[in-house]
């Protein structure tokens, strides 16, 4: 009771009408985690299960659905509960916490996307090379890195807003989970905290991007060169990336502008403009990956052929 009493609790202030759509809000939102779970995890099945798919490509593509998946999970458990309580809050800690996560695991998909757009180059642009740059321990090394350099850059904010020399003016955030609007919260932003975001955008975000355009350029002028199958291995390689690429950056400025313009548009817009942050992307991946990726959707459409035998066996 006590730790309750000296709790600091944070109102989410970005619902509409709950008492009148709390429960299909509940049902959306239970219904899309439950599908972005199942059809992301099914694709990291399918590559887990078949050697063929055991390639580095195969390998960051599970990756990045995985990285969905747990991209997911900082939003959706609350927001269930939150959809079944009588007040949305949550305490400035566990806020915190769940920027933190939102921060480390959102941008993490900048640099798998980068590491992709650098195994595709050297898959296209140098095959003879390629088994020896793209080795186990490479893709390890890469794995490793797109995860690690997040981590440690949404571990600065972190410990900045978590400072006892920062003072809460506001109580409420108009949105639905703890994003950027955390830093409306302040009396004064930090001059540091500001500079940092800056420099943020620009390394984790700006140069990924940068570097991805930069190795399908290059993959586009020498497929340009080459012969028809080589084009064709490209486009079919490199598109999926790039549709994944064009919505994540979407969703990116989304997230950036929300907080920024926040005073420009009505509740009802902001909401709507917050959901698409957690339900279009990651449901958007895995269907991009199963249905645009021949190799994937090969072995998908034999696990819904097998499926669907089995329960027409059970039927009879």
């Amino acid at each position: 009771m006590n730790n309750e009493m000296n709790a600091t609790y944070i109102f989410l202030d970005g619902y509409v009408e709950m008492s009148k759509y709390k429960y299909a809000y509940f049902f959306l939102m239970f219904s899309a985690y439950i599908l972005i779970i199942c059809s992301n995890l099914t694709i990291v099945y399918l590559i887990w299960a078949n050697k063929n798919l055991h390639e580095p490509m195969y390998v960051f593509i599970a990756a990045l659905l995985v990285n969905c998946v747990f991209y997911s999970s900082t939003t959706y458990p609350k927001l269930l509960i939150d959809l079944l309580s009588e007040k949305q809050r949550i305490t400035y800690e566990a806020c915190l916490l769940q920027f933190y996560f939102f921060y480390f695991v959102g941008p993490a998909e900048f640099f798998l996307l980068a590491v992709m757009s650098y195994d595709r180059y050297v898959s296209i642009c140098k095959p003879l090379l390629y088994p020896t740059i793209m080795t186990n321990t490479t893709v390890t090394v890469f794995l490793v890195f797109s995860w690690f350099v997040p981590a440690c850059h949404a571990s600065i904010p972190l410990i900045m807003l978590s400072s006892t020399k920062v003072k809460l003016c506001s109580f409420n955030i108009r949105g639905i989970f703890c994003n950027n609007a955390v830093y409306t919260l302040q009396c004064v932003m930090p001059r540091s905290l500001a500079i940092f975001g800056v420099f943020a955008i620009l390394d984790i975000v700006i140069l990924p991007i940068l570097f991805i355009l930069f190795s399908y350029t290059k993959i586009l002028i020498i497929s340009y060169r080459s012969s028809k199958e080589v084009r064709r291995k490209a486009a079919e390689t490199c598109l999926p990336h790039l549709l994944v690429l064009f919505g994540l950056t979407l969703l990116s400025v989304y997230d950036i502008c929300i907080v920024r313009m926040e005073s420009d548009f009505s509740k009802t817009a902001r909401l709507i403009m917050t959901l698409q942050i957690v339900l279009y992307h990651p449901l958007f991946n895995p269907f991009i990956y199963g249905f645009k990726m021949k190799e994937i959707y090969k072995h998908l459409k034999r696990l819904f052929w097998q499926a669907k035998v089995v329960l027409s066996k059970n039927q009879q």
